[in-house]
């Protein structure tokens, strides 16, 4: 059975870090992605990871603050957020693909974390 255990979620001050952390079991996924979710918005994606190649992938908001890295032997994928911002609290999810499609497409991931909170006071 495939689980995507999200940790790392709080809350902290603008201009504060946090980091993320997604392990998946079960399986190897070619893509893992971070997606996040504010109160009365759609969901968007924030960042991806490709397990072959290492190639990774940002939203231009969060280009510059936010660094995804991987830990292969722990199947487990970081978000790295520096410089948070008040607007980037969101639940933030992570999510998890076989195939190597578009990553900023929620459709290309098969399954999903329960999400954790972020929230950035100002």
């Amino acid at each position: 059975q495939v689980q995507l255990a999200e940790s790392g979620g709080g809350l902290v001050q603008a201009g504060g870090s946090l980091r993320l952390s997604c392990a998946a079991s079960g399986r190897t996924f070619s893509t893992m992605g971070w997606f996040r979710q504010a109160p009365g918005k759609e969901r968007e994606f924030v960042g991806a990871s490709r397990w072959s190649g290492g190639n990774t992938y940002y939203a231009d908001f969060v280009k510059g603050r936010f660094t995804i890295s991987r830990d292969n032997a722990k199947n487990t994928v970081y978000l790295q957020m520096n410089s948070l911002k008040p607007e980037d609290t969101a639940v933030y999810y992570c999510a998890a693909g076989y195939t190597a499609g578009n990553t900023y497409n929620p459709g290309v991931y098969d399954y999903w974390g329960q999400g954790t909170q972020v929230t950035v006071s100002s």
